[in-house]
């Protein structure tokens, strides 16, 4: 009877779920050359080949496809067998910012929960100042959020990668002529908003709030929607909306950097907020 080496298989599905030997190496806090070593091993262990691997893009053969599911179910029933002798469930108490959260956040969430089905996840959504205020009253144990070009990281924060904030909208969007130029908005404070404020205003284009969301699920509906252009970052926008910026002749927006704070120690839990980060980065 063939034994499988469940840290193999759980490298396997962190690459079938990030498309990325890089992204799930940095989940399992390796190398990538030690994942695709682990990789190799298990499709020679079962006789078959289960990624097909070219220079830009990892995918699933027909074989790592139908692996895929049985290799999931394993990981969970080893889960679910050790949780069985423990008494308490691990918890995580992770925030996440609006501007940092996007649509794909359902397949994030899933994964987390294929990955350690005993793990209580508690998420909360909001804006970078308010997760790190309480971060800093240790109600979460980890924040993810974003800072601004022009506004310095704490010592604490973890740089994970830096985006633009673009002017999106719908394809054929257009303001009406003579009007300011209209914006739909997160409510302050917000760093996201007061950029793109400034960065209007010093460059004399006439603005005007026709919608000011509580969160970016409801600006993102009002752009999408067609009321509005707001400043997002792309990966928290619903899908359809573009980038409008040079269309309209709008001045371009400062990269921002997507950072993490973190008090966590335990190692499983450590794992987990990385396969969190390299989701984010991947998305």
């Amino acid at each position: 009877m063939k034994v499988l080496d469940l840290d193999a298989v759980r490298a396997f599905v962190l690459v079938a779920d990030l498309c990325s030997f890089t992204r799930a190496a940095d989940a399992l806090g390796t190398t990538q050359s030690a994942v695709s070593l682990k990789l190799k091993r298990l499709e020679a262990h079962l006789g078959k080949q289960l990624l097909e691997r070219t220079p830009r893009v990892v995918r699933l053969s027909v074989d790592g496809k139908a692996f895929l599911g049985a290799a999931r179910e394993l990981l969970g029933a080893h889960e679910r067998a050790l949780g069985s002798l423990s008494v308490e469930r691990r918890r995580l108490a992770l925030g996440l910012s609006e501007h940092v959260a996007g649509p794909d956040l359902p397949q994030l969430l899933a994964r987390l929960n294929a990955h350690d089905p005993a793990l209580v996840v508690e998420l909360h959504l909001g804006t970078s100042a308010a997760l790190l205020a309480q971060f800093d009253e240790r109600r979460l144990d980890a924040v993810i959020v974003r800072y601004g070009a022009d506004e310095p990281p704490r010592d604490d924060a973890q740089v994970l990668f830096s985006e633009p904030v673009c002017w999106l909208a719908t394809p054929a969007w257009l303001p009406r002529v003579g009007e300011p130029l209209p914006l739909a908005l997160l409510s302050a404070p917000c760093n996201v908003r007061d950029v793109a404020l400034r960065t209007l205003t010093e460059a004399s284009v006439a603005w005007q709030e026709v919608f000011v969301g509580g969160g970016v699920a409801a600006v993102g509906a009002a752009v999408a929607a067609g009321l509005a252009v707001s400043p997002l970052a792309r990966r928290v926008a619903p899908r359809g909306l573009v980038d409008v910026g040079a269309r309209l002749g709008l001045p371009s927006l400062p990269e921002s950097r997507v950072t993490l704070h973190s008090r966590v120690k335990d190692g499983r839990l450590r794992e987990t907020l990385r396969l969190v980060t390299s989701g984010l980065a991947g998305g």
